[in-house]
């Protein structure tokens, strides 16, 4: 599995651009006797493969793939980027579907031997980032006969996750308006940045009328080319976020009556593409549990000395803070024990039970169907930042050492969930007790936003 992901890391590839590690893993899978269909939810480099051996469950392990842009790194404990404003594994998703690819073809071997009956599928999810694979793929069903699925995530902790996110939208509003000589005449322009600049000033006083845990993200994809120019057309980019789908809608709303406003106050035409949204994250417990049973079985992720040595270096170069934030979230004995590693393996309990993060992921869709849940895995020196050029440095180099801790974690998983029918019907039961129906929130005419290169 090793080779997967340096191939990864090296070619790195941005969400829905992933042909190169898409055809690598599915390669992989289907050279393992899976059954690959490829090109799910119109996106050419989402998969699901699937192997199948018996009467029994259907249990899915999600995997991504995608960079990040601007965070090309080499392995360094200086900032050396390898092709200057290149992508990078800044996320370690070049760890996170290799370790899933090897956990499905290790359940695989054992349904083909006999040890379990049903169905393992791996899921190769593309555009993570952007928050669009898996969201497209629940639009498309893909996920709808689960009977559940296990996911992972590269951290600088290893433990399940028991706590939720918050649901998302991601859209862009378009404002055209009419070009004209700024100086020499003015009053024959229209300017399309003046809307945009109206609408982010406008958010800026909604702020203060929306719940506290709600997050709203702008960023201007054009605003003209000169100065003495009006600009004729400006976009924006805005991510909402809040606890719950309906949270997300209310603010969503406003904010499209905000984009209205502007644009009727600079006498521009105003346009809305609406890229994706997601649900808040449900984290089955009785899954979660299932995966520290099997931390506990495992043990630590071991790293040796020259790993240490690295992550420690990387370490200094930090901004403040960063360590004593991680180290915040842990309870005794972890605490005082990771306190002088640089890289902290040991397992332990959920420490986000109850709690909502401040993050969303596409993950939520399919823990909207099917009951689901994580965990995190140490790949990273502890306190590192994510989505840093540290986190690339990790991705390449000793981060890999989890990928088969990671992998090995899903299989057991995956068995006990494919073997024990008392565990599977308790993790429905709570999954019935939390999710009261699923709705897809893209519109019907929606389409995977290719042009988005987050």
């Amino acid at each position: 599995m090793d080779e997967l992901a340096v191939e990864q890391w090296e070619h790195p590839e941005l969400g829905l651009h992933e042909e190169r590690a898409s055809r690598l893993l599915r390669d992989t899978l289907s050279e393992a006797g899976f059954e690959i269909e490829a090109g799910v939810g119109d996106m050419p480099t989402a998969f699901v493969a699937s192997y199948e051996a018996g009467d029994g469950p259907t249990i899915g392990i999600l995997g991504e793939y995608d960079a990040l842009p601007g965070l090309s790194q080499a392995v360094s404990a200086e900032r050396e980027p390898i092709e200057a404003g290149g992508p990078g594994h800044g996320c370690g998703h070049n760890l996170f579907g290799t370790a899933g690819v090897g956990a499905a073809i290790a359940v695989a071997r054992a349904l083909e031997r006999g040890d379990a009956a049903g169905e393992v599928r791996f899921y190769g999810c593309p555009a993570e980032e952007t928050l669009v694979g898996k969201t497209f793929m629940a639009r498309d069903g893909v996920f709808d006969d689960l009977d559940a699925a296990l996911t992972w995530h590269p951290s600088d902790h290893t433990a399940p996750q028991r706590g939720s996110s918050l649901a998302l939208d991601s859209l862009s509003f378009t404002f055209e308006g009419e070009s004209a000589h700024a100086a020499a005449a003015p009053e024959s322009g229209r300017s399309a940045l003046d809307a945009v600049q109206l609408l982010n000033t406008g958010v800026e006083y909604m702020r203060e009328h929306v719940p506290e845990e709600v997050r709203v993200h702008y960023n201007v994809q054009e605003g003209g080319n000169a100065p003495n120019v009006v600009p004729a057309e400006a976009s924006v980019w805005y991510f909402v976020r809040a606890p719950t789908r309906e949270g997300v809608d209310r603010v969503t709303a406003w904010l499209r009556e905000i984009a209205d406003g502007a644009a009727t106050m600079t006498r521009t035409d105003v346009t809305e593409r609406y890229y994706t949204g997601c649900h808040r994250l449900v984290s089955n417990g009785v899954i979660a549990d299932t995966l520290r049973e099997n931390m506990a079985e495992l043990g630590p992720v071991e790293f040796d000395s020259d790993e240490r040595e690295l992550a420690g270096q990387l370490q200094e170069t930090f901004p403040e803070g960063a360590l004593e934030d991680s180290l915040s979230e842990f309870e005794p004995p972890h605490d005082d024990a990771a306190a002088d590693a640089a890289l902290y393996g040991d397992p332990m309990d959920a420490f986000d039970d109850g709690e909502t993060g401040s993050g969303s992921t596409d993950v939520g869709e399919v823990s909207q169907i099917a009951p689901t849940a994580q965990f995190r895995a140490t790949t990273w020196a502890l306190g590192t930042p994510g989505h840093s050029w540290q986190a690339v440095v990790a991705n390449g180099d000793f981060g890999r050492t989890a990928v088969p801790y990671a992998a090995k974690l899903l299989a057991g998983a995956t068995l006990d969930l494919l073997t024990d029918e008392q565990r599977l019907a308790a993790a429905r039961a709570e999954f019935e007790a939390d999710v009261d129906g699923y709705e897809n929130p893209l519109p019907a005419d929606a389409e995977p936003p290719f042009e988005l290169t987050q």
